[in-house]
């Protein structure tokens, strides 16, 4: 588990560390550019062969050339030069040493860049490094890096992709550096930059992001345009929001997270303990599930009831009340239309099912007398059974964990869920919550537009998605590092909906470190890897929405506390 900083934070942190603590910026940028230099040494490998004498490596590999040749003669100028391109890419069969190609912004970005390259250079690797973008607008930090890859024998060039020669050279590297832009970056890539990016992209060699891929937004994950997609990221102190979310998740490749200097006392105080944190739910997370108390029988697991069904979905219900059953609930009862019933009853061996009364009270009772409730799955878009929804939630002191058609309910009626004073949960995907609020915009700012519903309507919300949202009442924020494209099929969300009931139900579950809040998004986590889990054995186009309840069993018991 980590904490996670936006960029307002990251400037603050490291304003307060230059200034108030006396750390010099420059410090701070060799901690940062030895961390990414680590990561191309582990890609790269140990610079090969045996030194001579002369420093030329004594190994040799062999390195394929193809030059595509038009029709007419070429001229005599342009012999000599395809003739020096084609030295510079067999040069690799004399000498074999990794070359690594270091893209540098005029930031501070590229200032971590310039002085990885001379960390690099310094270690035996063949480095260029390369500025994109004005010299002009260099930073202090990145000139005074400047100078120290000077005196250590390398120079900062200018990028001219049009040069064959350097375009050959740079062919044949073994890794490329992206230094371009760090956090900050809210504008599309353009010109030298995005040119930049796309030569990347374009070669097989991998890349190492310096703090976050150029393009991405590291505050809500979205591309600006075209990112590098990297194959390793290391990024300074914290982690951002936009590693994990949306298509940012897809560019940031491996993240590690790299200490540079900033004082950790700083970094709890500011960020840990900031008045609205962001909080990661990694894929190593593990978090013990309490020993179930020996005397305990079903009543103490929780009585969960599901409202919901149609025809035509007859199976959501039926896998919400299998995913509470398989996360703990002692008792599930699942009320549905009677005209499917027969079906649902047939589907259901663990769970009860009963179909609606006609009465409204005995509907109120009936879900009154369990400890919560799950309102949505498959239910359907009926008016009246919107208006059913709605009186629910005014009328139940139980928590509400509402899914699906549950959600679309309170379209255009919010009303009825800023009225409940007891717990509620919605769990939406982008376009529920896009229904849920009105907003005829794409979401771009998961974080922020869950985080603030969340607040304002005094509930939890988990936005479903890459990187899943979990939003609390009180601005704090989990993000799940967990979960792949092959859950993003109908049903996946109905298990979901039941295991978050299901923790919530269970009275050993409940105490002053697990709020609802944070048990909703540790059943999100459970969710995801589970999902993961399906990915590894089915993989992501064949696993199904039953595969995560079956997955289950083997996450609950890695996680179960061991005395």
């Amino acid at each position: 588990m980590s904490m996670l900083a936006t960029t307002e934070q990251m400037r603050e942190l490291d304003r307060r560390t230059i200034e108030e603590r006396g750390i010099p910026s420059l410090e701070l940028m060799e901690n940062a550019a030895r961390e990414a230099a680590q990561a191309v040494v582990d890609l790269v490998g140990p610079v090969k062969g045996p030194r001579r004498p002369d420093g030329v490596i004594g190994s040799a590999v062999s390195v394929a050339f193809i030059m595509m040749e038009d029709s007419r003669e070429p001229t005599p100028e342009e012999q000599r030069e395809m003739e020096a391109v084609r030295a510079i890419v067999e040069s690799k069969n004399t000498d074999p040493t990794q070359r690594i190609a270091v893209f540098c912004g005029p930031g501070n970005n590229g200032g971590d860049g310039i002085a990885a390259a001379r960390i690099l250079l310094e270690e035996g690797y063949r480095v260029r490094a390369f500025l994109v973008g004005g010299r002009e607008k260099m930073t202090p930090d990145a000139k005074a890096m400047e100078a120290r890859l000077i005196e250590a024998g390398g120079v900062l060039e200018p990028l001219d992709l049009e040069d064959r020669r350097l375009a050959a050279w740079l062919g044949t590297c073994d890794c490329y550096v992206d230094a371009l832009f760090g956090v900050g970056l809210k504008r599309p890539l353009e010109g030298d930059f995005l040119a930049a990016v796309q030569w990347m992209n374009g070669r097989r060699a991998p890349v190492v992001s310096c703090d976050l891929p150029s393009g991405v937004d590291g505050d809500t994950g979205e591309v600006l345009g075209q990112a590098v997609q990297a194959e390793t990221t290391v990024t300074f102190t914290c982690a951002k929001p936009g590693l994990y979310l949306g298509a940012g998740a897809g560019c940031a490749g491996e993240v590690r997270v790299a200490h540079i200097g900033i004082p950790q006392d700083l970094v709890h105080q500011m960020i840990w303990r900031g008045p609205e944190p962001i909080e990661l739910r990694p894929d190593y997370m593990h978090w013990n599930l309490p020993r179930r108390p020996a005397d305990g029988h079903k009543g103490d697991f929780g009585k969960v009831f599901i409202l919901g069904g149609s025809e035509g979905y007859t199976g959501a219900p039926v896998l919400a009340a299998c995913g509470a059953l398989r996360t703990g609930a002692g008792l599930v009862y699942v009320g549905v239309p009677r005209e499917i019933y027969p079906i649902v009853a047939v589907k259901c061996q663990e769970a009860m099912a009963f179909p609606l009364p006609e009465e409204y009270d005995k509907l109120l009772e009936k879900a009154r007398s369990c400890d919560v409730a799950v309102i949505g799955p498959g239910l359907g878009r009926h008016p009246q059974m919107e208006r059913l929804v709605r009186s629910l939630l005014c009328d139940l002191e139980i928590p509400v964990v509402l899914d699906a058609d549950g959600i679309n309910a309170l379209s255009g009626h919010i009303d009825s869920l800023d009225r409940r004073r007891a717990t509620t949960v919605l769990t939406p995907h982008a376009g529920e919550f896009v229904r849920l609020t009105g907003c005829a915009l794409p979401i771009q700012d998961r974080v922020t537009a869950a985080r603030t519903f969340a607040k304002d309507h005094r509930c939890t919300l988990v936005l479903k998605g890459r990187g899943t949202v979990t939003a609390a009442p009180d601005g704090h924020t989990w993000l799940n590092g967990t979960g792949n494209p092959g859950m993003a099929k109908g049903g996946s969300g109905d298990v979901l909906a039941g295991m978050i009931a299901a923790l919530l139900g269970q009275k050993h579950l409940q105490g002053p470190h697990a709020t609802v809040s944070e048990t909703t998004a540790l059943a999100v986590w459970l969710h995801g890897k589970a999902g993961d889990k399906c990915a590894q054995r089915f993989g992501e186009y064949a696993m199904l929405p039953s595969d995560l309840i079956g997955m289950l069993p083997e996450v609950l018991k890695e996680n179960e506390e061991r005395k």
